[in-house]
């Protein structure tokens, strides 16, 4: 029995999947929950084998909490369930440490193939993920500046492209005001801009604000 999670902060989401997955004998939805901070609290309590994450969450963003899981649970497998399509943020998750990235509009077929794919401990990728793989490995890749930044480097990225000052980064991320610094002046480098608002400039102009 696969004892699956659903995180996502849209209650009519969560119930859609749970839906989904309600005539499957081998599957288990374990619990659900709305935000990444109630994810990781029932993470303590409830073992599962497959998370499925939401990137676009309130307070801790999906990529957040999948930081958070391959740190405290390095056995669950990570599922993100996005509404943004793969050339947005597939590459970057996969890099970071995520099983595997489908769309929300994905047929019941394909998530239910993603879910036992990864929970065998192999990685799923999309038709069209697996693309833009096959592009970076031809040279003809479109590949993004964002594309290449770190876990810690794209949760500072996010967190300063939603208006949050080095401060409150240094207080949610647990990390020193300077070492923020640093992080954004990387980040500032990479991205080949030169302020806060550019950096918000880029985010927007490649659809990458998470809601």
């Amino acid at each position: 029995m696969l004892k699956i999670a659903i995180v996502d902060d849209h209650q009519i989401v969560r119930a859609g999947f749970r839906e989904m997955l309600a005539g499957e004998l081998d599957i288990r939805v374990e619990f659900e929950a709305s935000s990444g901070e109630e994810a990781l609290r029932s993470l303590r309590e409830h073992a599962c084998d497959v998370l499925l994450l939401d990137l676009s969450l309130p307070g801790q963003s999906g990529v957040d909490v999948l930081r958070a899981v391959r740190q405290r649970h390095a056995e669950l497998r990570v599922l993100v369930l996005s509404g943004y399509p793969e050339e947005r943020y597939a590459l970057s998750m996969l890099r970071n440490g995520a099983d595997g990235y489908i769309c929300k509009d994905c047929e019941k077929s394909d998530l239910l193939r993603a879910i036992r794919t990864v929970a065998q401990g192999r990685r799923y990728v999309s038709p069209k993920t697996a693309e833009l793989l096959a592009d970076g490995l031809s040279g003809a890749s479109s590949e993004l500046p964002h594309d290449s930044l770190s876990e810690r480097e794209l949760q500072v990225f996010l967190r300063l492209a939603r208006g949050q000052s080095v401060t409150d980064i240094s207080d949610a991320l647990h990390l020193s005001v300077k070492t923020v610094s640093t992080y954004r002046s990387r980040l500032l480098e990479k991205l080949n801009v030169a302020s806060n608002a550019e950096l918000a400039a880029y985010a927007v102009r490649n659809g990458l604000m998470l809601e």
